[in-house]
């Protein structure tokens, strides 16, 4: 398949274009296994490694490593320590990165200190930060990432509980829920719940939040400029904040998370400066890693086009779901699922008997039942992977449901319900006309469903079906309705079948 290739390498001729275009061909699964067979142990390609177009070495270097020749790994580190182009150094390490490099990892980390105690010019410091950088993914693949405990629970903090703008009251009430011993103080933020307070347990067991963030204090306005806000974080009370809260603060592996309207380019060339920047002037106590790490580092842009900076810790653990073990594309998200709960929670029954007809993997039955116990609980929905996931979710919550893979409209029951709960189907590809149709059905079904009394419970962004169908059925009347994304016009409904 690739004998001109071959041919040229071994000839010499258009190293630069035929390497590019191997590497390419190499990241298909079975072209990289056939070229590797072809390869026969690299014996065509090691020689490149001496050549002295430093472009064509370091292209020789990566695909070693892409199609995982183990046989070059010698020569891969022996290239490495003779290599005097500081541009190629880091692609040496990417590719033993993807071998066996165990009997490498005295010198790698040798090497790694040697760089620290260095001091480049400032022509040189990019390649060296880079090359660091891969020394640094070496030596987490082979140690893994030294884990830290959370000790903070009992210090003073200002947190925010992020949620969805329109839900914001939801989270602040249930936060005032809290028993008064719990001294704090609160209000609403752009993100969620803004709160201060001296013990952060209670309110992290929360459960109509979606994260816990830590504002950071950096002293003034961070430009969208990648290496100033890199130094303005490092400056902040970031590392105070990690260093009081946890055990044996040394190390700390950090991802960063952008979120402005920066396109896809500029992001990433903004957080590659910041992750260098971060890493140098915090003296390499933060180092960047994409697939390990404790620490989130968020930046959102505000409407003027600065970045406010937060921190989120993984080593807060967060067991709120852990029973989600299985989703669907369609699933809803736990905290939201918990958040419909606590809004239509005066009209929640207890010990009563409910009903999801498109249950999903049991999001909201789970949710509804943690909040109000309930007596009996069925869930059904039309597809079966939904159903086999929705049981394991409910035997990890510890929660007896009783799941059945049928359509709703096809369901019979020997006794009614008190309640139905359900998040409704999307429209997805349905038309107006089909969405209609089953909006209609939904309300006539749920008569012979429900007792007198009885209460249908639905998150929906079909206002006007559903208004619709409150015109056309007397027998129903809307108790309550909350706007929870009023942007994609969602809402929850609360309607009562009347007695």
């Amino acid at each position: 398949m690739w004998k001109t290739d071959l041919e040229k390498l071994q000839k010499k001729e258009s190293l630069r274009e035929t390497l590019q275009f191997l590497r390419k061909e190499a990241k298909d699964k079975e072209k990289a296994a056939s070229l590797k067979a072809e390869l026969e142990g690299g014996t065509l390609l090691v020689p490149l490694l001496s050549e002295e177009d430093a472009k064509v070495r370091k292209g020789t270097a990566l695909l070693l490593g892409e199609l995982g020749i183990q046989e070059a790994a010698d020569a891969l580190w022996n290239a490495y320590e003779s290599e005097q182009t500081l541009f190629v150094k880091s692609a040496y390490l990417t590719a033993l990165g993807k071998l066996d490099f165990s009997e490498y990892i005295p010198q790698i980390r040798e090497r790694k200190q040697q760089l620290l105690e260095l001091k480049p010019v400032e022509e040189e410091r990019k390649h060296i930060e880079e090359e660091l950088r891969e020394l640094g993914k070496l030596l987490v693949a082979a140690d893994g990432v030294k884990k830290h405990e959370f000790t903070g629970f009992q210090k003073p903090h200002e947190i925010i509980l992020t949620t969805n703008r329109d839900t914001r009251s939801i989270t602040l009430r249930e936060v005032r829920e809290i028993s008064k011993t719990v001294r704090r103080a609160e209000k609403e933020h752009p993100l969620g719940v803004l709160i201060r307070t001296e013990q952060i347990r209670p309110f992290a067991r929360l459960r109509t939040y979606r994260e816990l963030l830590f504002p950071l204090h950096c002293g003034g306005v961070i430009p969208p400029e990648a290496v100033c806000a890199a130094k303005m974080v490092a400056e902040s009370d970031l590392w105070e904040l990690l260093a009081e809260c946890h055990k044996d603060a040394d190390v700390f592996y950090f991802r960063l998370e952008l979120k402005t309207r920066m396109d896809l380019a500029k992001k990433s060339a903004f957080a590659k400066k910041f992750a260098s920047g971060l890493e140098r002037d915090t003296n390499r106590k933060l180092q960047n890693s994409t697939g390990d790490y404790e620490i989130e580092i968020r930046l959102i842009e505000n409407k003027e086009g600065n970045l406010l900076p937060f921190l989120k810790l993984y080593t807060i653990p967060d067991r709120r779901f852990s029973y989600r073990k299985h989703a669907v594309a369609t699933s809803i998200h736990p905290a939201m699922a918990a958040t419909l709960v606590k809004a239509a929670e005066p009209y929640l029954k207890e010990d009563a008997q409910i009903l999801d007809p498109f249950c999903g993997v049991g999001t909201m039955l789970i949710e509804r039942d943690i909040a109000v116990p309930a007596r009996e609980k069925y869930g059904i929905d039309i597809f079966g992977d939904a159903i086999a996931g929705a049981r394991e979710n409910a035997a990890a919550a510890g929660e007896l449901i009783h799941y059945i893979h049928r359509d709703y409209f096809d369901f019979k029951h020997e006794y009614p319900f008190d309640e139905i709960i359900t998040n409704m189907p999307m429209r997805g590809r349905k038309t107006k006309e089909e969405m209609d149709a089953f909006y209609a059905r939904f309300f006539e079904k749920s008569k012979e469903i429900l007792l007198p009394g009885g209460r249908m419970i639905f998150y929906s962004n079909e206002e006007g079906f559903v208004k619709k169908q409150l015109r056309l059925h007397k027998e129903y009347r809307l108790l309550a309705e909350f706007t929870i994304r009023k942007k994609e016009q969602f809402s929850l409904y609360v309607v009562e079948l009347k007695g």
